[in-house]
């Protein structure tokens, strides 16, 4: 039976069932704890345990069904006020279907924050919320056939973080209110449907009346409600160990389980360094080349773009990344987006780790050495040392690039150097247990620095600097910077092409992508057409299969008006919705003014039908186009 347009979803709140949810999960009631990127108001009344029920229609683009969220109370609370955004709410009623009453406050369009949802549960410990999700939800992806590997099947996938999940789960989306939750997706027979939760039913879920199938989900470790996440599609499953596996399209999957077959051994090594992994399964899903992101950490399934199959495992830090949030980010998690850098800044760190002890330290040294490039560039792009977007902790979601990931990940890095890893080692384990399934905020990490590791060492606090690294702007003089001795192999190269030798002398074979991005972001952006042309023809740029590759050439050919190269951007860019990788290029055409302008607009008219809506805002936003 299709779903029609009228038949609306209904959401349960109720109190919290022991057997069911457990304790609750503690909130941060401190002043820097307030998150100011959702209406709820926990102290009140807060959401501990959400239960979907959802049909998914991809003939309309909507989801609709049954869920349940429960909530706790403060004593004399007579109102709870959840986050919604492209939501059609039809009623809320108690569960013996009594109307209660609520409001929807109006719609706040600037960042994203949507409406407050208020309702006055008059006594009541449940509250249902019949409501449908509309098309353009920004958490949801809705792809066409023929933007999948198999151009046969529509695509279905949720992307909540920071604050998108509000457009398809009427819940208080804050990354300090954690929640438990379960799940039951109904799809049309034929789809596979995977969420970030144990699964219940087996891979192929349940056959129901209608030529639909039933797919039923948990989850019972409170986690931050962005992390709630799923996907339906025509998918396959491979095993790449006891507990770990790797969902893709069929025509991907073999592909995909060659360039993440290391991933046990990664889980190993993370557990070594920082205790137990605590979410049973590690399982990926490689999804289609408009995700986003480059992964997104959602527990027990990580979203992977396909960007990182290369053949050669050289972007495996991103399963790496995507794994050590399962400690730094979902274990421990930033109470609000201005802290983010406790989620991405500790996770670069521990990736790094991980890499140094799967790969060698060699191969650790390259991706540091690359991330430092990528904090000097991000640094002198925000303004100087002096930018106030270049500071850790600050204005939800205004760190400039990609400062909480590198600049964050230095810090702790420069810690590790004043104390020696054996010590460092054991204070983030031990900070990892105290602060399991709980949210964090910087003066709640830098009280505990001070408590457990420092423990009153006036020199050893002087010499950290710790108030100046989290609060201040720039890098501080401390910082330390790891280098390559691979890429110092590679700036050699670069140094010689510079001073005129031919590209046949590169010799690039059997480069990894790293090796590649310090040749080509080394290149001065002033190049010769005659020189471009001989890039191009001898490496082999504008057909690489490598995505990063792809984009850096780009970004080096739009520099030089370069327009033999347009054909093959165009190309990429209508195939590739991850932002890392397009927002610059369309970023570098913009600012050549009348020639990249409208070339631009060009591109993203061609390809925006393709990208995810998080995707399709960002670049709309480059490009000043009115969507």
């Amino acid at each position: 039976m299709r779903i029609l347009p009228a038949l609306a979803a209904a959401i349960v709140i109720a109190a919290p069932a022991a057997a069911q949810t457990g304790k609750p999960a503690p909130i941060l009631t401190t002043p820097e704890a307030r998150d100011v990127w959702t209406h709820a108001e926990p102290e009140a009344a807060r959401v501990t345990h959400v239960d979907l029920n959802l049909d998914v229609d991809f003939a309309t683009k909507t989801l609709s069904g049954v869920a349940t969220l429960d909530v706790l109370a403060a004593k004399g609370a007579t109102e709870i006020v959840l986050d919604v955004d492209y939501l059609d709410i039809v009623s809320v009623t108690c569960p013996k279907g009594k109307p209660l009453p609520y409001k929807i406050g109006p719609r706040e369009t600037e960042i994203g924050l949507g409406s407050a949802l208020t309702v006055q549960f008059e006594g009541n410990k449940q509250i249902l919320v019949r409501y449908k999700t509309k098309p353009g939800a920004s958490a949801l992806g809705w792809l066409p056939p023929e933007l999948t590997a198999g151009k046969q099947k529509p695509y279905l996938f949720s992307q909540g973080q920071p604050i998108n999940n509000r457009s398809w789960i009427p819940t208080q989306d804050s990354p300090g209110i954690r929640q438990t939750w379960s799940a039951t997706l109904t799809v049309p027979d034929g789809f596979v449907a995977v969420m970030s939760g144990d699964r219940l039913d087996g891979d192929k879920g349940e056959l129901v009346p209608h030529q639909k199938r039933k797919f039923r989900f948990k989850m019972d470790r409170p986690v931050p409600p962005y992390l709630i996440a799923f996907a339906v599609g025509d998918l396959a499953f491979k095993a790449t160990g006891p507990r770990s596996g790797v969902w893709a399209e069929p025509s991907q999957l073999d592909a995909a389980a060659h360039e993440v077959a290391d991933v046990e051994k990664m889980i190993d090594a993370a557990e070594a360094l920082y205790g137990p992994y605590r979410w049973g399964r590690y399982d990926m899903l490689v999804l289609p080349p408009s995700f986003p992101y480059g992964g997104m950490e959602n527990p027990t399934l990580t979203f992977l773009t396909p960007t990182i199959i290369t053949g050669d495992r050289s972007n495996t830090d991103v399963v790496a990344h995507e794994l050590a949030h399962s400690w730094s980010g979902n274990l421990v998690t930033n109470a609000t987006w201005s802290d983010s850098w406790l989620n991405e800044g500790f996770t670069t760190y521990f990736e790094n780790r991980i890499m140094e002890a799967v790969y060698g330290k060699e191969r650790a040294a390259m991706y540091a050495d690359l991330d430092w490039d990528g904090l000097v560039r991000d640094i002198k792009d925000a303004g100087g040392n002096d930018a106030p977007t270049t500071r850790l902790h600050g204005e939800p979601g205004a760190t400039f690039g990609q400062l909480d990931y590198f600049k964050g990940s230095t810090f702790l890095r420069t810690i590790e150097a004043a104390v020696g890893r054996a010590k460092w080692d054991a204070y983030l384990r031990s900070y990892f247990d105290r602060h399991a399934f709980q949210p964090q905020t910087t003066a709640g990490f830098l009280a505990d620095l001070r408590t457990n590791l420092i423990k009153g060492d006036k020199a050893l606090e002087a010499k950290l600097e710790l108030d100046r690294w989290a609060y201040q702007a720039g890098l501080p003089d401390n910082a330390v910077h790891v280098t390559s001795a691979t890429l110092a192999a590679v700036d050699a190269k670069l140094a010689a092409f510079n001073a005129g030798g031919p590209a046949s002398a590169v010799q690039p074979t059997g480069w990894a992508t790293q090796q590649w991005l310090r040749f080509l972001n080394g290149l001065p952006r002033q190049q010769t057409p005659a020189r471009l042309k001989e890039l191009d023809e001898t490496l082999g740029l504008s057909a690489s299969n490598n995505a990063y590759v792809r984009s850096a050439w780009a970004e080096l050919a739009i520099a030089n008006r370069y327009e033999p190269a347009l054909p093959s951007i165009e190309a990429f860019v209508k195939r590739v919705g991850r932002g890392l990788l397009i927002y610059p290029i369309y970023r570098d055409l913009m600012a050549q003014g009348d020639w990249g302008k409208p070339i631009a607009v060009r591109f993203y008219e061609g390809a925006k039908a393709g990208y995810h809506p998080n995707a399709a805002a960002g670049v709309a936003k480059i490009v000043g186009a009115n969507d």
